[in-house]
């Protein structure tokens, strides 16, 4: 029984085989190794699935369903005909027909497999895609983030201390993420994105055009008419990437009409999309407070970003050459059957650790005076977005009033100031002994990949605590699973600076200030300052690294300074 990989992508989808010494492309029925991820009905009800179904997207919408990756994990239904299907059911025949080929291809059964998914895609999302798995007859052995599949396709899993950017431009959606690889771990740092932007938007720019010059109006242009106008506009842009300028011809009814379009025009047609594409790759830069001059390698994914103008600016936006050479459609499905070798044998390949982040500030309700006046209703997050997952952080709020009584905490997640614009997830009202306003009581959330958040209120005087557990997903696991989720996160809820092994580094930087004089004992007392900052992060990976660049340092100034 082979084992195989899987890219299963918004727009396409391809499998892949581990042969023992690389990794091989499995071609369709049809011998292409893309397979279109769309779902269909043909005129008698029977299930289309990839290039047929894709073939009847715009001339047969009513009976077609595509990007319906974006909806994992919601109740969202497709209606296609007299048939009702989910996102699931979609996804699950998609990966039937994968599985179909990569049995024919290698004449035998294919029942497990490594299945890619978005960085950002929740643990109801993931369960979402092992659902679709198992209807298809298929048992998941791992899932991958998508970006971490393309940087072990180059291959970067086996080098140290990088710092990686994984641009995915696919045909509906734009995802940027930045990776950290330290120590053995492929670290996701941040991740962002634009649902609302990919390939199809730059061709929609290139129809849009060429009605505007030939004064046509969309209602003018019938569903089969908009296809082949489509198509040739896809054809077009493609032939630009090879040549100065190049045109086509179409017809409506009987008359004909024809469109011209220079690479110079239409680079200055993308423009708004290419300042799109901005935002997200900023954010994930600030999130994941790293400068463009500190990424060592930039990865292209994703069919759009073959298109010379989108590489073309973000080499010029991101300082650096690219990694290219290997097909953008193509990376994600050959780093998934890469990983596909670690379960076959892992001394083929080095195993790695992946981390997971947290994709919305987690936070609670509060009040603050500015001057004379008291203002409610701010947010004050606790874990910010970004933040590596398990985590578990604590703040201290206080009491407002003198001899105030209770003090409630309600919960919410999402990025405004303002909790009025965020999501209000739970609530919690504990009593305070009656004391002089400034009140003490400890706030700690613990969230994990579960989408599991525990918070826990912690009166300091008492020491008395009070509990409330919040899911992401209520009823997806039991209570058995709860509690055994809580027993794992009991080690986060150590203040780092509370850490053995960090209070030992403090103590030899506390001894080394006293040992030292000039010079020396400034440095000494930056880098103490610097790790107790770090420390105050509470972030687990961050400290780690911190802690292990510290101890080298320390070991080479201590060594200075005996010799």
């Amino acid at each position: 029984m082979a084992i195989v990989g899987i890219d299963l992508g918004t727009s396409n989808s391809l499998v892949t085989y581990w042969n023992g010494t690389e990794v091989e492309l499995i071609k369709s029925r049809f011998g292409q190794t893309l397979t279109p991820s769309v779902v269909g009905l043909d005129d008698n009800g029977e299930i289309l699935i990839g290039e047929i179904a894709k073939e009847r997207l715009i001339s047969h919408p009513q009976l077609t369903a595509a990007a319906f990756k974006r909806f994992m994990g919601t109740e969202k239904e497709y209606h296609l005909g007299s048939h009702t299907f989910t996102p699931i059911e979609l996804s699950s025949l998609i990966l039937s027909s994968l599985k179909e080929d990569a049995e024919l291809f290698l004449n035998e059964s294919c029942e497990e497999v490594v299945i890619s998914v978005p960085a950002y895609f929740n643990n109801t999302q993931r369960e979402a895609t092992m659902e679709a798995a198992r209807l298809a007859g298929m048992k998941v052995l791992n899932l991958l983030s998508e970006p971490t599949a393309a940087a072990m396709a180059y291959g970067l899993h086996r080098e140290e201390d990088l710092s990686i950017l994984v641009i995915d431009l696919g045909g509906g959606t734009f995802d940027v993420s930045l990776l950290e690889m330290f120590e053995g771990i492929m670290q996701v740092e941040a991740i962002a994105g634009d649902n609302q932007l990919g390939g199809e938007d730059f061709t929609q720019l290139i129809v849009k055009d060429c009605l505007n010059k030939n004064q046509l109006l969309d209602e003018m242009l019938t569903a089969e008419v908009y296809s082949v106008l489509y198509q040739k506009a896809e054809m077009l842009k493609k032939e630009l990437a090879i040549q100065f300028s190049t045109s086509f011809e179409f017809e409506i009814g009987d008359a004909s009409y024809c469109y011209e379009l220079t690479k110079q025009a239409y680079e200055h047609l993308c423009e708004p999309l290419l300042t799109k594409m901005r935002f997200p790759i900023g954010r994930v830069l600030n999130d994941g407070n790293t400068a463009i001059e500190e990424i060592d390698r930039v990865i292209l994914i994703g069919g759009a970003t073959k298109d010379p103008v989108v590489r073309n600016f973000l080499s010029k936006l991101l300082k650096t050459i690219p990694y290219t050479s290997i097909n953008p459609d193509e990376a994600v499905g050959v780093g998934a059957g890469i990983q596909t070798a670690l379960k076959k044998d892992r001394s083929m390949v080095s195993e790695m650790m992946l981390t997971d982040v947290c994709a919305h500030s987690l936070g609670v309700e509060c009040v603050q005076n500015f001057g004379s006046k008291m203002i409610g209703g701010l947010f004050s997050p606790i874990i910010e977005r970004n933040t590596t997952i398990p985590v578990s952080k604590v703040k201290t709020f206080y009491s407002i009033y003198d001899q105030q009584e209770k003090i409630c905490f309600s919960i919410f997640q999402g990025e405004s100031p303002h909790v009025k614009d965020n999501l209000k997830i739970g609530e919690m009202e504990i009593s305070i002994p009656k004391a002089p306003k400034g009140y003490p009581v400890e706030c700690r959330f613990t969230y994990d990949s579960n989408g599991l958040l525990e918070v826990l209120l912690t009166i300091k005087d008492t020491g008395k605590t009070h509990q409330l557990i919040i899911e992401e997903s209520p009823g997806t696991l039991s209570e058995a699973d709860i509690r055994a989720s809580l027993k794992k996160l009991e080690a986060l809820k150590i203040h780092p600076r509370d850490r053995a092994e960090n209070r030992l580094l403090l103590a030899r930087l506390e001894r080394l200030y006293a040992e030292t004089t000039g010079e020396t004992r400034e440095h000494v007392q930056q880098l103490l300052f610097r790790f107790e900052a770090v420390l105050e992060k509470q972030e687990v990976h961050q400290t780690k690294k911190a802690a292990s660049e510290l101890t080298k340092t320390l070991a080479e100034l201590e060594k200075g300074l005996w010799l």
